[in-house]
This record gives structure tokens, C-alpha cells and sequence, in this order.
């Protein structure tokens, strides 16, 4: 994985706790705000996607139609095809 690098302003009490966990990790600061930015970013990235989901599926004739399909595929004798 390429790096870059980049300057950023931040307080001195939350360089004090960044320190102060990364110490503790046994990491570099640098390490520690990259894994910290990593874990908020993909957080976020499920929350869109789960809000994108609940959007479409809080539509009550698409959800609907997403349980009648589901009790259909249930119902069939004929597995083949459907291993999935």
C-alpha cells in the first residue's frame, strides 16, 4: 500500500489522547490515526449502505414482493439451479 503524506491541524488535548493510545498499542502516531480514519470511514460506508437499504425496503409493496418471492423459492421441489 502506497502512503502519503499530509499535514493536518489538531488540538493538543487530542494529540495528547492520540499519544496516549498509540503508546499503548505499541504504534506509531501516524499508524494509529490511519487504522482509527480506516475503522470511521468503512463505519460509515455500513451506515450508508444499511440506510440505502432500509429505504428501499421500509417501501412496504417492494417489501412485500421481496417476501413473496422468498416464500415461492421456498416452496419449489426442484432445487437444481438454486445453490446459491
Amino acid at each position: 500500500m502506497s502512503t502519503q503524506k499530509v499535514s493536518i491541524t489538531i488540538s493538543k488535548e487530542i494529540l495528547s489522547l492520540i499519544d496516549t493510545a498509540s503508546k499503548e498499542l505499541k504504534i506509531s502516531r501516524s499508524r494509529f490515526v490511519s487504522l482509527v480514519l480506516k475503522e470511521k470511514l468503512l463505519e460509515n460506508r455500513k451506515r450508508k449502505i444499511q440506510e440505502a437499504y432500509d429505504s428501499v425496503f421500509a417501501d412496504s409493496v417492494i417489501r412485500k414482493e421481496q417476501f413473496d418471492t422468498s416464500k415461492w423459492f421456498e416452496g419449489l421441489e426442484d432445487r437444481e439451479g438454486q445453490e446459491w
